[in-house]
């Protein structure tokens, strides 16, 4: 019913992290000789509470992880705002003893520190950055402080980490729940000094995952680093309801009768980089895949005045059948089921993308790029195929066959990639062709010129 994650032990007291009635995470402790504490963890001691939603925003941090070092010392990991933060604590009590706010904007790609020791290490990654490691030497209490150690440098020409802003704005969505989103891009477009640069804002592209309780937390990616540099633009990550950022309540939120919020959140988050000037209106690119393929799919049909370029990777296009095909079905407790109530099928059949390509005469469609793998077995390719079908008929296809012209001018087109799958083991070779493409083509959409001349990134 729980899960137990040991942290360490002082002879027969052992410390555990657990989600039990407490979704955020908590730290018991328990006495193992003590044979009226067998099979009740109800009964054993918190040593550091669950945060509360009635706390506030500061009450919704995720404790994923406590790691104890020399004595009465223990790490604490935390989840806070979709990104990592870390907090020394009292190993007996679960006091904090005090929060390493030096640490940049990052994950917690690793950490390394035993009961014996009071130095540990500990590697951070961020958008801007492959990563660091950070070194602290608890010995000092409260006085402890993280100090760079060493740094992965990139060969990248004269690009440096802090030739770019990670900025994170908090969002309001439709029903007023506040959605996290980070925006990095040149100091010209993001932060203290956006807006300084000659000419109007340039392109964004917005990406976002929304489901099966996934944290998009700060990571490192080359491709997304050669769209900044490249052209000058801007690139933004969602964390919509659905993931995991708040913990267990803010992934139900994003699931099943409520999968909306997920779209809501997403296009709330569009609407805000056009209103705050990180791009114009016309140069606003969304992408996603699978789950995120979903998400591009139903925001396309149901906003497509928002959005200038649409990338769907290996989505989930069919809300009625997936669980029809191979582990689609593992997909239920996310999505639930058209064949689970006439309620399912009504609310399933009202956001699945392929049933609800707009259809009215006069409507232009963004352009889109639909993407999938051939040998796909999670998302099989009929989800992207029968969409891209259902999207060149209802915008052209049907008014060439009445003898009329379209008003689509918008390039609709489907990049399928043979002899591979839903995308994790792909050679590097097709990874890099692939980014080519779908940048190449985000970039022509949003009329956004390349930026660095002959020069490589």
């Amino acid at each position: 019913d729980a899960e137990y994650d040991y942290v360490c032990n002082d002879g027969n007291f052992f410390t555990f992290r657990s989600n039990l009635n407490a979704p955020r995470g908590k730290l018991l402790r328990v006495d193992v000789t003590d044979a009226s504490k067998y099979n009740r963890p109800e009964t054993w001691e918190v040593v550091l509470e669950e945060q509360r939603e009635e706390d506030g925003k500061e009450g919704r941090d995720v404790l994923e992880w406590a790691r104890a070092l020399k004595g009465d010392t223990l790490v604490c990991c935390y989840l806070k705002n979709a990104r990592h933060i870390l907090q020394l604590r009292s190993l007996e009590s679960g006091d904090l003893v005090r929060t390493f706010d030096e640490l940049p904007v990052g994950s917690v790609a690793g950490f390394t520190g035993g009961r014996e020791d009071s130095e540990c290490f500990l590697k951070l990654t961020g958008f801007t950055s492959p990563g660091a490691i950070w070194r602290i030497d608890t010995s000092s209490g409260a006085e402890a402080r993280a100090e760079l150690f060493r740094e992965t440098e990139l060969d990248c020409g004269s690009y440096k980490p802090e030739d770019l802003v990670t900025e994170q704005v908090f969002v309001k969505s439709k029903d007023g729940t506040e959605v996290p989103m980070f925006i990095i891009g040149p100091k010209e477009s993001v932060g203290e000094l956006k807006g300084s640069g000659d000419g109007p804002p340039g392109a964004a592209l917005l990406y976002a995952y929304g489901g099966f309780n996934i944290s998009l937390t700060p990571s490192f990616s080359p491709s997304r680093l050669a769209w900044i540099l490249g052209y000058g633009s801007v690139m933004a990550i969602a964390n919509l309801r659905g993931g995991g950022e708040y913990g267990e309540e803010w992934h139900k939120a994003g699931t099943k009768l409520r999968k909306q919020n997920v779209f809501d959140d997403f296009q709330a988050c569009g609407e805000h980089l056009i209103s705050e000037g990180y791009c114009s209106a016309d140069k606003l690119a969304i992408e996603g895949g699978s789950n995120g393929g979903l998400l591009v799919g139903a925001c396309l049909n149901q906003r497509p005045d928002l959005f200038a370029c649409g990338i769907a990777h290996v989505g989930v296009m069919d809300m009625l059948k997936f669980h029809k095909f191979t582990i689609g079905h593992a997909w239920v407790t996310d999505y639930g089921c058209s064949e689970e109530s006439d309620e399912y099928f009504e609310y399933l059949l009202g956001i699945s993308p392929l049933h609800n390509v707009p259809a009215q005469p006069g409507t232009t469609y963004p352009s889109t790029m639909v993407l999938t793998g051939d040998h796909d077995d999670r998302v099989v390719p009929l989800h992207s195929l029968k969409f891209i079908a259902e999207l060149q008929w209802q915008m052209v296809g049907r008014a060439l066959t009445s003898g009329e012209m379209s008003n689509q001018t918008n390039p609709i087109l489907a990049r399928i990639e043979t002899r591979a799958g839903h995308g994790a083991g792909k050679p590097t070779k097709k990874v890099i062709e692939q980014c080519a493409d779908v940048y190449a083509f985000v970039a022509a959409a949003t009329n956004t010129s390349w930026k660095q001349g002959d020069s490589k990134l």
